[in-house]
């Protein structure tokens, strides 16, 4: 059951409106990562459940209810700023202790659900500390324990671990995942770091000029993006996109150096496409590569040869498009792929040993998740 629901919700900055008719349904209980360029709407859509920014139009709804004109302390969302936002002058304890006090809490009650979250979140022995005094990690735990002593049911956070170094955001994201399914709290993290979102989310929501562009699990994104826009924003190395154009009766994909019957579950798609210039987006790990040609290939003009010690990387064109390819470390193979370089028929020829998609050059769909009608 959905406990979030954003309908139709225009949102922005007095004239600029960057949410536009924007919907979404976030699970109970379920970490949701909203991902996506800078400025594409991420920290509003997170600032319009928190009620930092008024719904201009259409509704959010929380567990069935209108939340849209809900005060900011009427919610009860716990909220962690890119900031930390501790109080200076404040002691660990008296940061975390901070809103029960203002709710009026029992003093035993309140020492004991503080020292509880120091405990949860490994902060024990800190109580005196000033925030000055601590790592960027600790006052993140700080600022996690804040919101989480209030028992809310819903945590929202913007780039909490943008502050953190390499080493440390990989611990924090853990921990914070690991007190999230600890506590069963639905949250809404906000990051522009794909690999963080990948590694902590349930599902992610990938945003473009305040719109949706897909919301899936990671898996699904990774493997099947929804169009151009999610294929060229997810993975790292980045997809390889091969020109191309759908044959007349959409059975086929052609282009410099192929022809190739589409499988199956792609020829729904390619009739509906059938003529249209189209990209194959392909991984460069799901590449197999050849020295000789072998049906349903592609012809690479080998470039260049890396060897970056736990695989090799080769790279060259398919007719004009730039190709990666990714294979693991082989020092025989290394040499054999120098040697084409070198050669006067620098040739290899690439099937796809994998997952692949294509997509209209034109809309950027993907066809593969198109049906006939």
């Amino acid at each position: 059951m959905s406990l979030i629901e954003l309908r139709n919700v225009s949102a922005g900055y007095g004239k600029n409106v960057i949410l536009k008719d924007f919907c979404i349904n976030i699970e109970e209980g379920k970490l949701v990562s909203l991902l996506g360029p800078s400025g594409c709407g991420k920290t509003t859509t997170l600032r319009t459940i928190a009620g930092f920014i008024d719904v201009l139009k259409g509704q959010f709804l929380f567990d069935g209810k209108d939340f849209s004109r809900v005060p900011i302390h009427k919610r009860g969302f716990g909220y962690v700023f890119q900031s930390y936002a501790l109080f200076p002058h404040l002691t660990v304890y008296d940061n975390v202790a901070f809103g029960l006090k203002e709710q009026k809490t029992d003093k035993k009650e309140m020492h004991r659900r503080v020292m509880d979250m120091l405990e949860r979140v490994n902060l024990t022995g800190f109580e005196k500390r000033l925030p000055a005094e601590m790592s960027g990690g600790q006052r993140q735990r700080v600022a996690l324990a804040r919101a989480l002593v209030l028992k809310p049911r819903l945590l929202l956070l913007d780039e909490p671990l943008s502050n953190l170094d390499a080493k440390l955001r990989v611990e924090m994201r853990v921990e914070i995942r690991r007190l999230q399914q600890e506590m069963g709290i639905t949250t809404v993290y906000v990051t522009h770091d794909q690999e963080e979102a990948m590694a902590i989310a349930d599902k992610i929501a990938i945003l473009d000029n305040g719109r949706i562009q897909q919301y899936d699990t990671p898996e699904k994104l990774y493997h099947y993006p929804a169009n151009l826009f999610v294929a060229k924003f997810m993975g790292n190395p980045p997809m390889n996109f091969v020109d191309g154009a759908l044959s007349a009766d959409g059975t086929r994909v052609q282009g410099q150096g192929f022809d190739l019957a589409l499988p199956e579950h792609l020829l729904p798609g390619g009739r509906k496409f059938a003529g249209h210039p189209i990209k194959i987006g392909v991984r460069s790990h799901l590449l197999a590569v050849h020295t000789e040609r072998v049906p349903q290939s592609m012809e690479l003009r080998l470039q260049i040869a890396e060897n970056l010690g736990k695989e090799l990387l080769i790279s060259g064109m398919v007719g004009d498009s730039f190709v990666r390819v990714t294979v693991p470390e082989d020092r025989a193979l290394y040499e054999q792929y120098r040697a084409i370089v070198r050669s006067e028929n620098p040739f290899v020829y690439l099937t796809m040993s994998g997952v692949y998609n294509i997509f209209d050059a034109e809309s950027g769909v993907n066809i593969g998740l198109e049906t006939e009608a």
